[in-house]
Protein backbone atom coordinates (compact mmCIF):
# COMPACT_ATOMS: atom_id res chain seq x y z
CA UNK A 1 0.00 0.00 0.00
CA UNK A 2 0.75 3.43 -0.97
CA UNK A 3 0.19 6.06 1.79
CA UNK A 4 0.10 9.73 1.38
CA UNK A 5 1.28 11.67 5.49
CA UNK A 6 0.29 14.80 7.17
CA UNK A 7 1.73 15.34 10.02
CA UNK A 8 4.30 12.10 9.59
CA UNK A 9 7.25 13.76 11.44
CA UNK A 10 5.50 14.69 14.59
CA UNK A 11 4.86 12.03 17.89
CA UNK A 12 1.74 10.11 16.54
CA UNK A 13 2.82 10.14 12.61
CA UNK A 14 5.66 8.74 13.35
CA UNK A 15 4.89 5.75 15.15
CA UNK A 16 2.27 5.32 12.09
CA UNK A 17 5.39 5.61 10.13
CA UNK A 18 7.00 2.72 11.78
CA UNK A 19 3.86 0.53 11.50
CA UNK A 20 3.63 0.89 7.99
CA UNK A 21 7.01 0.07 6.95
CA UNK A 22 6.83 -2.77 9.30
CA UNK A 23 4.67 -4.54 7.39
CA UNK A 24 5.36 -3.67 3.73
CA UNK A 25 3.96 0.01 3.04
CA UNK A 26 5.47 2.61 0.70
CA UNK A 27 5.01 6.04 2.70
CA UNK A 28 5.15 9.87 1.45
CA UNK A 29 5.50 12.29 4.06
CA UNK A 30 4.22 15.66 3.57
CA UNK A 31 6.24 18.22 5.91
CA UNK A 32 6.66 22.05 5.88
CA UNK A 33 10.56 21.68 5.34
CA UNK A 34 11.28 18.72 3.34
CA UNK A 35 15.25 19.85 2.30
CA UNK A 36 15.71 19.20 6.29
CA UNK A 37 14.62 15.17 5.97
CA UNK A 38 16.63 12.48 3.61
CA UNK A 39 14.64 10.34 2.02
CA UNK A 40 15.24 6.96 3.21
CA UNK A 41 13.95 3.05 1.93
CA UNK A 42 10.25 3.00 1.22
CA UNK A 43 9.87 6.82 2.93
CA UNK A 44 9.70 10.11 0.27
CA UNK A 45 9.66 13.52 1.40
CA UNK A 46 7.61 16.38 -0.04
CA UNK A 47 6.55 19.76 0.37
CA UNK A 48 3.24 20.55 1.93
CA UNK A 49 3.73 23.67 0.21
CA UNK A 50 3.94 21.50 -3.42
CA UNK A 51 1.72 20.66 -5.21
CA UNK A 52 -0.05 18.01 -3.71
CA UNK A 53 -1.88 16.32 -6.50
CA UNK A 54 1.19 15.33 -7.92
CA UNK A 55 2.57 13.89 -4.34
CA UNK A 56 -0.61 12.23 -3.79
CA UNK A 57 -0.93 10.28 -6.97
CA UNK A 58 -0.43 7.01 -7.20
CA UNK A 59 -0.85 6.91 -3.17
CA UNK A 60 -4.37 4.63 -1.99
CA UNK A 61 -4.69 6.23 1.44
CA UNK A 62 -4.14 9.88 2.06
CA UNK A 63 -4.06 10.15 6.35
CA UNK A 64 -4.13 13.82 7.32
CA UNK A 65 -2.61 14.32 11.24
CA UNK A 66 -1.19 17.84 10.53
CA UNK A 67 -2.20 20.58 12.77
CA UNK A 68 -0.35 22.89 15.51
CA UNK A 69 0.32 21.37 19.28
CA UNK A 70 -2.65 22.35 21.35
CA UNK A 71 -0.47 22.58 24.28
CA UNK A 72 1.86 24.92 26.17
CA UNK A 73 0.57 27.88 25.10
CA UNK A 74 -2.78 30.32 26.70
CA UNK A 75 -5.39 30.46 23.47
CA UNK A 76 -5.26 33.62 22.16
CA UNK A 77 -7.38 34.81 19.48
CA UNK A 78 -4.35 34.69 17.15
CA UNK A 79 -3.36 31.34 18.95
CA UNK A 80 -7.35 29.96 17.74
CA UNK A 81 -6.75 31.42 14.33
CA UNK A 82 -3.32 29.38 14.00
CA UNK A 83 -4.69 25.75 15.42
CA UNK A 84 -7.58 26.21 13.16
CA UNK A 85 -6.16 27.33 10.23
CA UNK A 86 -3.38 24.46 10.34
CA UNK A 87 -6.09 21.81 10.77
CA UNK A 88 -8.83 22.90 8.93
CA UNK A 89 -7.26 25.05 5.74
CA UNK A 90 -4.80 22.04 5.59
CA UNK A 91 -7.76 19.19 5.40
CA UNK A 92 -9.76 21.61 2.92
CA UNK A 93 -6.00 21.84 0.92
CA UNK A 94 -5.61 18.36 0.75
CA UNK A 95 -9.74 17.34 -0.18
CA UNK A 96 -9.36 20.02 -2.86
CA UNK A 97 -6.03 18.33 -4.54
CA UNK A 98 -7.67 15.28 -4.88
CA UNK A 99 -10.56 16.38 -6.68
CA UNK A 100 -8.21 17.20 -9.26
CA UNK A 101 -6.97 13.67 -9.69
CA UNK A 102 -8.58 10.97 -11.83
CA UNK A 103 -7.60 8.28 -9.88
CA UNK A 104 -8.35 9.37 -6.43
CA UNK A 105 -6.74 7.66 -3.37
CA UNK A 106 -9.76 5.06 -1.71
CA UNK A 107 -9.31 6.64 1.50
CA UNK A 108 -8.93 9.91 3.79
CA UNK A 109 -7.90 9.24 7.60
CA UNK A 110 -8.54 12.59 8.69
CA UNK A 111 -7.48 13.01 12.51
CA UNK A 112 -10.09 14.47 14.85
CA UNK A 113 -9.74 14.64 18.93
CA UNK A 114 -11.86 13.22 21.42
CA UNK A 115 -12.43 17.24 22.91
CA UNK A 116 -15.15 17.03 19.71
CA UNK A 117 -17.41 16.11 23.01
CA UNK A 118 -17.07 19.04 25.29
CA UNK A 119 -16.99 18.58 29.11
CA UNK A 120 -19.06 15.37 30.39
CA UNK A 121 -18.65 14.43 33.49
CA UNK A 122 -19.20 10.56 34.50
CA UNK A 123 -21.46 9.84 31.28
CA UNK A 124 -19.74 7.19 29.33
CA UNK A 125 -19.34 8.54 25.65
CA UNK A 126 -19.75 6.38 22.31
CA UNK A 127 -19.37 8.03 18.91
CA UNK A 128 -22.96 8.66 18.68
CA UNK A 129 -22.73 11.41 21.44
CA UNK A 130 -22.98 14.72 20.00
CA UNK A 131 -20.52 17.65 19.72
CA UNK A 132 -19.81 20.26 22.70
CA UNK A 133 -19.69 23.99 22.60
CA UNK A 134 -16.11 24.99 23.39
CA UNK A 135 -13.39 25.94 21.41
CA UNK A 136 -11.85 22.80 20.91
CA UNK A 137 -15.21 20.82 20.22
CA UNK A 138 -16.04 23.46 17.60
CA UNK A 139 -12.60 23.15 16.25
CA UNK A 140 -13.08 19.05 16.29
CA UNK A 141 -16.32 19.32 14.19
CA UNK A 142 -14.97 22.05 11.86
CA UNK A 143 -12.27 19.56 11.36
CA UNK A 144 -14.39 16.34 10.49
CA UNK A 145 -16.32 18.21 8.29
CA UNK A 146 -13.78 19.44 6.20
CA UNK A 147 -12.44 15.81 5.78
CA UNK A 148 -16.10 14.39 4.98
CA UNK A 149 -16.70 17.29 1.69
CA UNK A 150 -14.09 14.00 0.55
CA UNK A 151 -16.86 11.84 0.77
CA UNK A 152 -18.23 13.71 -2.07
CA UNK A 153 -15.63 12.77 -4.66
CA UNK A 154 -16.23 8.99 -3.99
CA UNK A 155 -13.66 8.59 -0.93
CA UNK A 156 -14.19 7.02 2.08
CA UNK A 157 -13.77 9.05 4.90
CA UNK A 158 -12.92 8.04 8.11
CA UNK A 159 -12.39 10.51 11.69
CA UNK A 160 -10.51 9.20 14.79
CA UNK A 161 -11.62 11.06 17.77
CA UNK A 162 -8.04 10.70 19.17
CA UNK A 163 -7.58 10.36 23.13
CA UNK A 164 -4.15 11.28 25.30
CA UNK A 165 -1.71 9.04 22.94
CA UNK A 166 1.05 7.34 25.85
CA UNK A 167 4.59 7.11 24.73
CA UNK A 168 7.94 8.37 25.91
CA UNK A 169 8.90 9.91 22.30
CA UNK A 170 6.07 12.84 23.00
CA UNK A 171 3.17 13.80 24.20
CA UNK A 172 1.62 14.23 27.62
CA UNK A 173 3.67 11.25 29.21
CA UNK A 174 6.77 12.58 27.84
CA UNK A 175 6.32 16.08 29.56
CA UNK A 176 4.97 13.98 33.08
CA UNK A 177 7.78 11.84 33.32
CA UNK A 178 10.45 14.57 34.67
CA UNK A 179 7.93 16.30 36.94
CA UNK A 180 7.52 12.33 38.75
CA UNK A 181 10.93 11.55 38.31
CA UNK A 182 11.87 14.51 40.63
CA UNK A 183 9.68 13.00 43.21
CA UNK A 184 7.41 16.16 42.34
CA UNK A 185 4.09 14.07 40.88
CA UNK A 186 0.75 14.07 41.88
CA UNK A 187 -2.54 14.66 40.14
CA UNK A 188 -4.10 17.63 38.02
CA UNK A 189 -7.25 19.52 38.64
CA UNK A 190 -9.82 17.82 40.93
CA UNK A 191 -8.12 14.26 40.28
CA UNK A 192 -11.93 13.29 39.42
CA UNK A 193 -11.51 14.19 35.74
CA UNK A 194 -11.63 11.14 33.40
CA UNK A 195 -8.36 10.75 31.58
CA UNK A 196 -9.22 8.96 27.94
CA UNK A 197 -5.91 7.63 27.44
CA UNK A 198 -4.41 5.55 24.50
CA UNK A 199 -0.86 3.59 24.37
CA UNK A 200 0.79 5.11 20.90
CA UNK A 201 0.91 1.22 19.41
CA UNK A 202 -2.78 0.80 19.80
CA UNK A 203 -3.39 3.58 18.17
CA UNK A 204 -1.47 3.39 15.23
CA UNK A 205 -2.63 -0.14 14.93
CA UNK A 206 -6.22 1.21 15.06
CA UNK A 207 -5.30 3.71 12.36
CA UNK A 208 -4.21 0.20 10.16
CA UNK A 209 -7.51 -1.37 11.02
CA UNK A 210 -9.88 1.62 9.29
CA UNK A 211 -7.41 1.44 6.50
CA UNK A 212 -7.88 -2.32 5.74
CA UNK A 213 -11.53 -2.19 6.47
CA UNK A 214 -13.42 -0.84 4.27
CA UNK A 215 -17.24 -0.92 6.45
CA UNK A 216 -15.67 1.65 8.08
CA UNK A 217 -16.50 5.11 7.79
CA UNK A 218 -17.12 8.41 10.01
CA UNK A 219 -15.87 9.23 13.27
CA UNK A 220 -14.47 6.79 15.82
CA UNK A 221 -13.14 6.97 19.30
CA UNK A 222 -9.53 6.17 19.54
CA UNK A 223 -9.41 5.65 23.48
CA UNK A 224 -9.11 2.82 25.38
CA UNK A 225 -11.84 1.10 26.84
CA UNK A 226 -11.33 1.65 30.15
CA UNK A 227 -10.48 5.13 30.78
CA UNK A 228 -9.49 6.59 34.36
CA UNK A 229 -9.55 9.54 36.55
CA UNK A 230 -6.65 11.77 36.96
CA UNK A 231 -6.31 10.96 40.54
CA UNK A 232 -6.10 6.86 39.24
CA UNK A 233 -3.37 7.90 36.48
CA UNK A 234 -1.46 9.53 38.22
CA UNK A 235 -1.07 6.85 41.09
CA UNK A 236 -0.63 4.25 38.40
CA UNK A 237 2.32 6.56 36.77
CA UNK A 238 4.21 7.06 40.38
CA UNK A 239 3.73 3.07 41.06
CA UNK A 240 5.66 1.97 38.30
CA UNK A 241 8.06 4.89 38.37
CA UNK A 242 8.41 3.44 42.08
CA UNK A 243 7.82 6.94 43.05
CA UNK A 244 4.99 8.66 45.55
CA UNK A 245 1.41 10.83 43.82
CA UNK A 246 1.31 13.49 46.35
CA UNK A 247 1.69 17.07 44.76
CA UNK A 248 -1.93 18.23 43.47
CA UNK A 249 -1.66 21.41 40.74
CA UNK A 250 -5.07 22.97 41.64
CA UNK A 251 -7.73 24.26 38.84
CA UNK A 252 -7.07 27.63 39.27
CA UNK A 253 -3.69 27.24 39.41
CA UNK A 254 -4.15 26.13 36.07
CA UNK A 255 -6.70 28.35 34.35
CA UNK A 256 -4.38 31.50 35.85
CA UNK A 257 -1.44 29.89 33.88
CA UNK A 258 -3.04 28.61 30.50
CA UNK A 259 -6.67 30.29 30.21
CA UNK A 260 -9.15 28.79 28.53
CA UNK A 261 -6.39 26.37 27.49
CA UNK A 262 -6.33 25.06 30.54
CA UNK A 263 -9.56 23.08 29.60
CA UNK A 264 -7.35 20.30 27.87
CA UNK A 265 -6.65 19.10 31.18
CA UNK A 266 -9.49 19.47 33.74
CA UNK A 267 -12.05 18.40 30.99
CA UNK A 268 -14.08 14.85 32.05
CA UNK A 269 -14.02 12.85 29.20
CA UNK A 270 -15.13 9.11 30.12
CA UNK A 271 -14.40 7.95 26.08
CA UNK A 272 -15.72 4.54 24.86
CA UNK A 273 -14.18 3.13 22.04
CA UNK A 274 -17.69 1.45 21.10
CA UNK A 275 -17.25 1.62 17.08
CA UNK A 276 -13.93 0.22 16.82
CA UNK A 277 -14.28 -2.44 18.85
CA UNK A 278 -17.60 -3.78 17.10
CA UNK A 279 -15.54 -3.85 13.68
CA UNK A 280 -13.24 -6.83 15.44
CA UNK A 281 -10.24 -4.19 16.40
CA UNK A 282 -8.95 -5.27 19.89
CA UNK A 283 -6.54 -3.69 22.26
CA UNK A 284 -2.81 -4.75 23.21
CA UNK A 285 -3.09 -2.36 26.25
CA UNK A 286 -6.71 -2.33 27.81
CA UNK A 287 -5.62 -0.93 31.14
CA UNK A 288 -3.47 1.65 31.94
CA UNK A 289 -1.30 -0.03 34.27
CA UNK A 290 0.48 -2.58 31.69
CA UNK A 291 0.53 0.22 29.44
CA UNK A 292 3.13 2.15 31.58
CA UNK A 293 4.95 -0.50 32.77
CA UNK A 294 5.37 -1.57 28.80
CA UNK A 295 6.36 1.76 28.35
CA UNK A 296 8.59 2.70 30.97
CA UNK A 297 9.82 -1.04 32.39
CA UNK A 298 10.01 -3.17 29.07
Amino acid sequence: MNVFITGGTGFIGGHLVRHLLARGDSVVIATRNPEKRKDEESVRYVSLEGNLTEHIEGCDVVVNLAGESLFGKRWTAAVKRRLYDSRIRTTRKLVDAMRKMDSKPALLLSASGVGYYGDCGSDKITEKRGAGNDFLAELCRDWEHAALEAEHIGIRVVNPRIGVALGTEGGALATMLPVFRAFLGGSIGSGEQYFPWIHADDLSRSFLHAMDDDSIDGPYNAASPNPVIMDDFSRALGDVLSRPSLFRVPEFGLNLVLGEAASMITTSLRVIPEKITEKGFRFNYEQVSEALRQLLQD
